[in-house]
């Protein structure tokens, strides 16, 4: 059981834009089982656009849950809100992993005759959690053991979750979870925090692999409300560690040989200037310059030989829903194209989270560099 010690842009096109047509299709357009599915089916594009009325979502959800969301959650301009589709709410892996959370939980507290039966309606008002972290992390929080307005439950969780993440060593733009997710008992935020924490403080439990869910993210646009739809991976994905562990070295050279990441980041820019830089771009940063997806579509076009319709994806993304489309496009061309043999959360692309980023260029380097001589 660990302890806690505390301490812890998108891509902007090169050439004018809109892009022209004609540099987007390489001289050799093939056929693609996935892309041609995406680009003979329903105009995402359009699809992403349009101002979505209620009926339209509820095609999306089951509509009285949905409903109810929109009802109890009202969604501000600007605001945007992602919950697990009712579709995946009870799945059998899903309420295992909930159940073996819960029991988690009150064996640690068991001392302190603390009962928990619902995640989402015992562990909001960070009671729950302050008595978890101070357990397990063994250390005192300045904060009120029981907060009973939502003024000081709010200002309890974000003392607590503060310290998770120094505890846990998470960079904000690594959380899954926030003072307002967790306050307002979503499951997901909540699942993806205790998940963490039980990975820090107890890695010998045995948490069910491969726990995924559907979600849909609702944001409220000037356009009007619009919607993206992912699976999102609670646990590890067991079968891309093995894959990552045998086939690539990423972590290795995170960890052992960050003397060297600035040599491996070179060679992937030049990689990817080399076929892109045929449209105009210049690439200089994989922080950033990959997250919005547009570049990662641009070098799978030039590479695979696809004309790439700019009506199925976002030239200039202006939202991180935007975003997240490009990046879910790109991972279903990749995929269906064999190219990509193991799970990737999208939100760590979009995120900018080098690693992953890292490794999706390899799929493609390890592919076509020995085409460039």
């Amino acid at each position: 059981m660990g302890g806690c010690s505390f301490g812890a842009g998108r891509a902007e096109p090169g050439g004018p834009s809109p892009l022209p047509t004609n540099l987007i299709a390489p001289a050799v357009r093939r056929s693609w089982k996935g892309f041609r599915k995406i680009a003979e089916g329903e105009n995402i594009y359009q699809e992403r656009e349009k101002a979505m009325d209620p009926a339209s979502l509820n095609v999306l959800t089951q509509p009285a849950a949905l409903n109810q969301f929109l009802a109890e959650n009202a969604i501000a301009q600007g605001e945007k809100k992602k919950l697990i589709k009712p579709t995946s709410s009870h799945n059998t892996k899903l309420e295992e992993l909930k159940l073996l959370l819960i029991d988690w939980i009150n064996t640690t507290l068991k001392e302190e005759h603390i009962v928990v039966k619902s995640l989402e309606e015992d562990l909001y008002d960070g009671l729950v959690l302050h008595h978890l972290l101070e357990n397990l992390g063994s250390l005192k929080l300045d904060v009120d053991k029981i907060a009973l307005t939502e003024k000081k439950q709010r200002q309890k969780l974000s003392v607590i979750l503060e310290a998770v993440a120094k505890c846990l060593q998470l960079e904000e733009s690594q959380l899954k979870w926030s003072v307002e997710s967790i306050l307002t008992k979503d499951l997901l935020s909540t699942l993806h925090l205790l998940v963490a924490m039980a990975k820090h403080f107890k890695p010998s439990l045995a948490m069910p692999p491969n726990v995924q869910v559907e979600t849909i993210t609702i944001e409220n646009t000037s356009r009007g409300l619009k919607t993206a739809n992912a699976v999102e991976y609670i646990t590890e994905n067991k079968e891309s560690l093995e894959v990552q562990s045998k086939d690539d070295a990423f972590d290795e050279l995170f960890s052992r040989a960050p003397d060297k990441l600035d040599a491996v980041k070179k060679v992937f820019l030049q990689f990817v200037n080399q076929h892109v830089g045929k449209l105009g771009l210049n690439v200089k940063d994989i922080e950033s310059q990959f997250a919005d997806g547009v570049i990662l579509l641009l070098l799978i076009g030039q590479l695979e030989g696809y004309f790439l319709n700019l009506r199925n994806f976002f030239l200039t993304p202006a939202s991180t829903t935007e975003m997240l489309h490009n990046v879910n496009l790109a991972l279903d061309l990749l995929a269906d194209g064999g190219l990509l043999n193991f799970s990737v959360n999208s939100e760590d692309i979009v995120n900018g989270d080098v690693k992953t980023t890292m490794r999706i260029l390899y799929c493609l380097y390890s592919k076509y560099k020995t085409k460039e001589t």
